[in-house]
């Protein structure tokens, strides 16, 4: 078991440095021309890679909704889940912790919303509450189909990863403008904690829709997927 939170703290850890971290150094320069689109892959490739690095020893989750989703469609022991979601969140603020030692090393630093997630005048988009809620929602509920999807014994071996990076890597295509992406409480959480103020207080919709949308999608898959 201590293998699996182990990995599980270290692909959360690189999820959220490489992701988060193309946001904050990378995209706030726009000379380097990354923009959503970079930052949408970098979230794709950090689950990808590490999927491939160590999804064999914890199955990769990297993300509490995703660990809820796995254990409503039989995937993950009940007993499990907490220690998974505790793992993921000490990953993910090392990982947050990591990039503000880094980001603050340059001069006039400041940490303003730190590639956290946010609804309302905190949107990039501008986006409302509600939309935040629903597009968080569907999207993770989409993310767990495609996860029990491509992980199941009639996908083909060894391909699951390459699904479920591209995946993330679509969502954040379509949700930057709306939330700055979120899917994942252990990403939200992280920043939050470093962003403060606004960020603290909007971050329950940022662990109630992704959680939602897991288990509707888990539950979507265990009605259509699991037979045959």
């Amino acid at each position: 078991m201590q293998k699996k939170l182990a990995a599980e703290a270290l692909g959360t850890f690189w999820l959220v440095f490489g992701g988060c971290g193309s946001a904050i150094l990378a995209a706030a320069f726009p000379e380097l021309g990354i923009g959503f689109a970079g930052v949408a892959l970098a979230f794709g490739l950090t689950v990808l890679t590490m999927a491939y690095a160590v999804g064999g020893i914890s199955g990769g989750h990297f993300n509490p909704a995703v660990s809820v989703g796995l254990t409503v469609a039989g995937r993950l022991p009940a007993a499990h889940l907490v220690p998974y979601v505790l793992a993921q969140l000490v990953g993910a603020v090392l990982a947050a912790a990591a990039l503000y030692l880094i980001a603050s090393g340059k001069a006039g630093f400041e940490v303003g919303g730190f590639a956290a997630n946010g609804y309302g005048e905190h949107s990039p988009g501008g986006y409302s509450m509600v939309s935040a809620l629903v597009i968080e929602a569907i999207l993770t509920g989409f993310f767990l189909i495609i996860i029990l999807g491509a992980t199941h014994g009639r996908a083909p071996t060894g391909f699951a990863p390459i699904a479920i990076g591209l995946a993330l890597t679509l969502i954040h295509l379509i949700s930057i403008p709306v939330t700055n992406t979120s899917v994942n409480p252990a990403r939200s959480t992280s920043q939050a904690l470093f962003a403060g103020g606004w960020a603290v207080e909007q971050l329950w919709l940022f662990w109630v829709a992704p959680i939602a949308g897991a288990i509707v999608g888990a539950l979507i898959w265990k009605a259509i997927g699991e037979r045959d």
